[in-house]
């Protein structure tokens, strides 16, 4: 008798114990997503009252952002226009016609080439806004291709040369080529300066993301996966490295690390969004010929950037800053004062400022003082950190949503399982 008390009193102190760790964890959890919302500072609302007019590429959500991507124009606040006809879009540029040019992915297609049907296509579009009347945006025109997965496999950039030549960005088989009435005319291909795989569409090799026009037949090219920007000149190939040498094939991840949309400012100066280390930096050419930080911020409205894929230097001296995990564009000056921002419904990809758009060349900030500008930490938990990062582009948490909700998460998920496990443990012993 003393014996089946004794195992009753241990059952229901097992049951106990685990209800008890199953309660903390929820409480520990729901606690801390309170606390986060409740004292998240206000952002995506800074206005200043002059008018803007701003052109947002949208990535899109959902898991790894491949769904609900739209282009939209804001005038103000206030969404002018917008098309949601894709999965995802990519760097926007408006035409001198006003039509827009983009970068898109999407699936569907039945003309899938070397690939099962139906299947996902890449490439750009040239879109209608039809902003003077009350038709919605169309499609005018598309040049796409397919691709063998939905991942890592986008054109993220197309640019519209004077020869009337499309210059685009190409992941899939890495590389960047310009094309003219449907046929490729030029292109320059990764793997004459990178070692490559057997076959680059099977793995995400070099993830090459943006081009821009610099010059006559010059082209920056970010080649994201080894944290380098290379500028290519037609005819002749790399001609410049910024993050490396000739000889140096993965840049130092603490200079750039797989960065977005760098913005040639001038001979000896470029801005770019800094992606894995959350940051926009200036680098400036040093006497030496390497490439060192002039200006770098971490931070606005009190929120530390999260993953921002495009920064562009603007005619009045602000930076434009898209800050895709976060949700967000922002206007910050110099200083890093945030003068304008917007919350975007979804993961932005890229934003211009009407009617300038991405110039080449722009106001630098390098002051030529020993020391960089540096605006915000850059401080993180490089475990967290990565965690954090799955987080956002799998679920989609808000902005406030930070390293700390990672690691109270994973405390309360160990604590719900191990109360689980206390009562499954007691119900097992009880049979």
């Amino acid at each position: 008798m003393r014996a089946l008390i004794s195992s009753g009193d241990g059952s229901r102190s097992g049951r106990r114990a685990g209800a008890a760790l199953v309660a903390f964890g929820v409480l520990l959890l729901v606690t801390s997503l309170v606390l986060g919302a409740a004292l998240a500072p206000e952002v995506g609302s800074a206005e200043d009252g002059e008018t803007r007019q701003t052109l947002v590429g949208s990535q899109g959500g959902g898991p790894g952002l491949h769904d609900h991507g739209s282009v939209y124009l804001l005038d103000g606040r206030e969404t002018a226009w917008r098309t949601g006809d894709t999965d995802s879009y990519f760097d926007v540029t408006m035409l001198e016609n006003g039509s827009v040019m983009a970068g898109f992915m999407d699936d569907g297609y039945e003309d899938c080439g070397p690939y099962e049907s139906p299947c996902t296509h890449t490439g750009f579009r040239i879109i209608d806004p039809n902003a003077d009347s009350a038709a919605a945006p169309e499609v005018e025109h598309e040049y796409s291709f397919p691709v063998r997965t939905r991942a890592n496999s986008e054109v993220h950039d197309v640019e519209l040369l004077d020869s009337g030549e499309f210059l685009v960005s190409d992941m899939e088989h890495e590389r960047i080529f310009t094309v003219k009435d449907g046929e490729i005319t030029w292109q320059w291909n990764a793997s004459s300066r990178y070692e490559a795989p057997d076959d680059p569409t099977r793995t995400d090799w070099l993830h090459i993301n943006d081009v821009d026009v610099i010059g006559e037949d010059r082209y920056l090219v970010s080649v994201r996966n080894a944290h380098q920007l290379v500028i290519v000149e037609r005819g002749e190939g790399v001609v410049e490295v910024i993050n490396g040498d000739e000889e140096v094939t993965e840049g130092d991840p603490t200079l750039l690390r797989q960065q977005h949309n760098p913005q040639w400012l001038g001979d000896g100066n470029v801005l770019v969004a800094d992606s894995h280390n959350d940051r926009i930096v200036e680098l400036e050419r040093a006497e030496d010929g390497d490439w060192e930080v002039a200006w770098e911020i971490y931070a606005a409205e009190g929120v530390n950037f999260n993953w921002p894929r495009d920064a562009d230097r603007l005619p009045n001296g602000n930076t434009l800053i898209t800050d895709s995990l976060n949700q967000r564009v922002v206007e910050v000056t110099q200083n890093g004062s945030t003068v304008w921002s917007y919350g975007t419904p979804q993961v932005p990809y890229e934003a211009e400022r009407l009617p300038a758009g991405e110039t080449v060349g722009g106001v630098s900030y390098a002051d030529g003082g020993d020391e960089p500008t540096s605006i915000g930490d850059g401080y993180n938990v490089p475990v967290l950190s990565f965690l954090l990062v799955i987080f956002q582009t799998g679920l989609q948490t808000p902005f406030w949503f930070t390293e700390v909700h990672v690691a109270v998460t994973i405390v309360s998920l160990l604590s719900v399982l191990a109360g689980v496990g206390l009562v499954v443990r007691d119900r097992l012993r009880r049979r």
